[in-house]
């Protein structure tokens, strides 16, 4: 029974997975930084803190704290947009020109072409 398990550990995909999670983990530390730290004191400074904590709805002797919920929401939804627009779109987009062929390898020491290509990825994020 002790060989089939280490068998089961040993496979790729279960190391794999370990790893992923592991990675998974720590990003998630990265993105919840970034949220609270720059993209929601970015929204503060706007409009003001999103913050509808207070907000409740009292139901005779019972209160519900829909508040919270629509805070945390907000704060998913400016998360989910900022991987979307920083990330996903711009990978996608990387991904799109290298199957149409239309990928060229350039020189990491080449400044001007890199800023090119990024300002090429970000345009085509905006979109």
């Amino acid at each position: 029974m002790l060989k089939g398990f280490k068998e089961f550990i040993i496979r790729g995909n279960v190391v794999d997975m370990a790893v992923g999670i592991v990675i998974g983990a720590a990003f998630t530390g990265v993105v919840t930084a970034f949220t609270d730290n720059v993209l929601m004191a970015f929204i503060g400074a706007i409009v003001g803190k999103p913050n509808f904590n207070k907000l409740v709805l009292e139901i005779g002797k019972g209160k519900i704290q829909y508040g919270m919920f629509l805070t945390q929401l907000v704060a998913f939804l400016i998360t989910a947009a900022a991987i979307y627009f920083t990330v996903v779109a711009p990978l996608n987009a990387l991904a799109a020109r290298r199957k149409a062929g239309k990928a060229e390898e350039v020189d990491p020491t080449d400044n001007e072409k890199m800023i090119s290509l990024l300002e090429e990825i970000a345009a085509q994020g905006r979109r």
